[in-house]
């Protein structure tokens, strides 16, 4: 056999690394990305959440949703976002609030004290109650509804207005139904149906400006202008029927220009952005750990830390190249044949017992270069003397050998018997 290593044996020792380097730098920086994209979302909320749940919301396509007139306003170049951060409450653009049915009157009408200060602001009063279809509808019917539609149950006044606080406080009331005849609408230069027979309306009041009516002067829109006293003070806008401007609305193209022409009116002044408030609807998310980290002050920690763990990462890539393999027991070979034997008694420091074979070998060899067939040991002591007069004889080197006890003295008597062997080569 060959003293040689296994083909998955490098000359070093250490096994071939089965992947090159560039691909396990694709592997690191691949699995890196997806990791910083992970905390990314993780940060912002986006955890794939159902949007689409059947509440009226800015992110809804349901007939009770606003999504249709945050599309239509983006087309119109208006700057508009949806905002799932309570701190966005405070913001100086139009906030757009959407409120639920269920609402602390207390505590929204604190929000509108702050707003009045802050910025401008519109409020579109819950109409609906609706809810997501039935799993079980027949296949012919559950093919033709599309995500995040919704069914509509039926109309409530939110009884929370009547709780606000003054100048803000008001009475939302259904309107009386009526068969045969849709209700109508007036108001901005633009007049026309709403979607159903019925409509949500306001009380009449001198202290606020109405901006659309009905046909019977009922109040369906109006502001709230605050202390003329104070020419910083914003003002607030409630929308009562919600259907001026939900997706429901947008069917209609003059309610749907009636609601542009609302929000920009609201806007207070051009070009003003306008921020559609999520987190009434349960949309918020509220401030993490991992969010603080990405916000100034510490953000420039953050940065530094994720420098600190690619050079690590990097200089752990470059430092450590294939893995060590662990060689076979007994290796292949002659060679390492004897050199684990050898071993073996060196460990079991038998050394005693090399005297013998050792010169039985010697001999053997010694005999060879003097060109002897005869074993015999006087022959052979008596043929070295012949040819090296002087010299100490071979038995006397085997019986220094045989005698030695100490490692030193082993290797000085074998030694000697090597070098009469390469003298007699000569």
């Amino acid at each position: 056999m060959n003293d040689m290593a296994t083909p998955s044996m490098t000359a070093s020792g250490r096994r071939a690394n089965p992947f090159s380097p560039k691909a396990v730098l694709g592997f690191v920086g691949v699995g890196f990305i997806a990791f910083l994209l992970f905390l990314y979302f993780l940060a912002i909320g986006d955890t794939g959440g159902r949007e689409n749940d059947g509440t009226a919301h800015a992110a809804s396509n349901g007939l009770n949703g606003y999504s249709a007139l945050v599309e239509l306003l983006e087309a119109q170049g208006v700057d508009v976002s949806r905002s799932r951060s309570v701190s966005d409450l405070e913001t100086y653009d139009l906030l757009v609030l959407t409120p639920p049915a269920s609402l602390d009157a207390e505590e929204f009408g604190e929000l509108l004290e702050e707003r009045k200060i802050q910025g401008p602001t519109m409020v579109i009063l819950p109409k609906w109650s609706a809810g997501n279809f039935s799993p079980f509808l027949p296949d012919e019917v559950s093919d033709k509804i599309k995500d995040g539609w919704v069914k509509l149950y039926g109309m409530q006044a939110p009884n929370w207005t009547d709780d606000l606080p003054r100048p803000y406080k008001f009475k939302a009331i259904v309107d009386p139904l009526e068969k045969d005849r849709k209700a109508t609408f007036s108001g901005l230069s633009f007049s026309g149906k709403l979607p159903t027979e019925q409509n949500l309306f306001a009380e009449q009041n001198d202290s606020r400006r109405a901006i659309v009516t009905s046909g019977n002067d009922r109040v369906l829109a109006f502001a709230v202008e605050g202390d003329p006293e104070y020419d910083e003070y914003y003002p607030v806008y409630f929308v009562v029927d919600a259907d001026l401007m939900n997706n429901y609305g947008m069917a209609d193209q003059t309610r749907a220009r009636l609601a542009v022409e609302l929000v920009l009116e609201a806007a207070y002044y051009e070009d003003t952005p306008v921020v559609f408030d999520l987190t009434m609807n349960g949309k918020g998310n509220a401030d993490n750990l991992l969010t603080l980290a990405f916000r100034p002050p510490f953000l420039a920690a953050t940065l530094c830390l994720i420098a600190v763990l690619i050079v690590i990462g990097w200089r752990a890539f470059k430092r450590f190249g294939p893995p060590a393999a662990e060689g076979q027991a007994i290796a292949f070979g002659k060679q390492q044949l004897v050199a684990n034997g050898a071993g073996l008694i060196l460990r079991a420091r038998r050394f005693n017992l090399l005297a013998e074979p050792y010169i039985d070998l010697s001999a053997q060899r010694t005999r060879e270069a003097l060109g002897l067939t005869n074993h015999d040991t006087d022959t052979l002591d008596a043929a070295i003397e012949r040819k090296l007069p002087g010299e100490p004889s071979f038995t006397q080197r085997a019986n220094a050998l045989r005698m030695a006890r100490s490692q030193t003295d082993i290797l000085r008597a074998a030694q000697a018997l090597k070098e009469l062997e390469r003298t007699l080569k000569r």
